[in-house]
């Protein structure tokens, strides 16, 4: 039987209608981290075989993806997106700029605040180096402008024979 970690393919199904509760419902618990890491894994896999097989231009990331874009401008104008500093982004001063931001999406982008995985430098694929764990509107902001402005043209060309393949 599949597993990750202590956890079987099974509960992990079984659990997934879990992950849309709100988090102050939950302690700390092993399965539910490890629901959580599946399905950021989960998103990463198919937003960058997208990535691998569309020019990333057109691509339409939600509904309201000019308001983010344009949102993410005003606050965030000299953010550098292309290497994405972590340390930066989780800064006291970084967190309180993104929790307003974030905010602003609550009630505008579906599971703005799901555990979604970046990659910290946009010319590199998804991995334990090149992989922050951000909300899901952080991830959409940044990738947006990736987009927008030809920083992830080189991900297609660089990598699409080595799309993910889910096993």
């Amino acid at each position: 039987m599949a597993r990750v970690g202590n956890v079987t393919a099974d509960q992990l199904i079984a659990g997934t209608s879990v992950l849309s509760r709100p988090a102050e419902e939950f302690e700390n618990d092993p399965s539910l981290e490890a629901m959580w890491a599946v399905k950021a894994m989960e998103h990463a896999e198919v937003y960058f075989n997208i990535l691998c097989s569309v020019d990333p231009k057109f691509l339409k990331l939600t509904p309201h993806d000019e308001q983010i874009y344009k949102t993410f401008k005003d606050t965030f104008p000299n953010m550098k997106v292309d290497k994405v500093d972590e340390d930066e982004l989780k800064s006291p001063e970084g967190k309180t700029k993104w929790r307003f931001f974030c905010e602003q999406f609550k009630d505008i982008v579906e599971d703005y605040s799901f555990g979604t995985l970046l990659r910290a430098d946009c010319t590199g694929d998804y991995s334990e180096e090149n992989s922050i764990l951000t909300t899901r509107i952080q991830f959409y902001a940044i990738e947006l402008v990736r987009n927008k402005e030809g920083l992830n043209d080189c991900v297609r060309e660089k990598y699409k024979s080595n799309r993910y393949v889910k096993t």
